[in-house]
């Protein structure tokens, strides 16, 4: 089952118009749509590991311009998207991200970039507490970007070992992560 979605995964990211939806979702997941540009960028990699870095490079591109959109939303339109923030229990994310905003400000950008919390939310919690511009934008280029790099990186270095691999245990990796996010939903109603 996961090989066959993992082999469909692949040549969708070896389709022509590939970069054009990578640079989209880069765009639209730093500002408010919940998918991260990963799932797109690791296959695409694998796909074509010759062009890993520039894809890196394109995603982080597209990442800093949706954060400049969140930002903006963040800056003017707040009370528009806190219902939607509320309503996709983001909420506790959010003042968590104030949180780290008011001790580490220009770091907290940076470090958004490795943060299990939405990137999406740093982007638009930097523009309503009104983080100044050009660090925001610098914090965002290196952190995003590192996370993109890494990503392209360790596919670069991996090769085709690591795409042997994961066509390898594919099936154990998918059922691994459905038993993961299942358990994660139980207890999440749980508790």
């Amino acid at each position: 089952m996961f090989k066959r979605l993992y082999n469909q995964v692949l040549s969708w990211a070896a389709h022509p118009k590939a970069n054009r939806f990578l640079f989209a979702l880069s765009v639209a997941e730093s500002s408010f749509f919940p998918i991260p540009p990963d799932v797109m960028l690791a296959p695409m990699c694998l796909a074509k590991p010759s062009k890993g870095f520039q894809l890196a490079l394109l995603t982080t591109v597209g990442s800093v311009i949706g954060g400049v959109l969140g930002y903006l939303i963040g800056m003017y339109s707040f009370d528009l998207v806190e219902p939607i923030i509320e309503t996709l229990n983001y909420s506790q994310e959010l003042e968590e991200v104030k949180t780290w905003f008011a001790e580490w400000s220009f770091w907290a950008i940076f470090v958004a970039g490795f943060s299990p919390i939405p990137y999406k939310l740093f982007t638009i919690a930097a523009g309503m507490l009104g983080m100044l511009f050009i660090p925001f934008v610098l914090a965002s280029i290196i952190g995003r970007g590192a996370r993109f790099f890494l990503i392209a990186t360790l596919v670069f270095y991996g090769g085709e070992n690591l795409r042997d691999k994961l066509e390898e245990y594919i099936e154990s990796i998918g059922w691994g992560v459905v038993v993961l996010v299942v358990s994660g939903l139980i207890i999440y109603k749980l508790y």
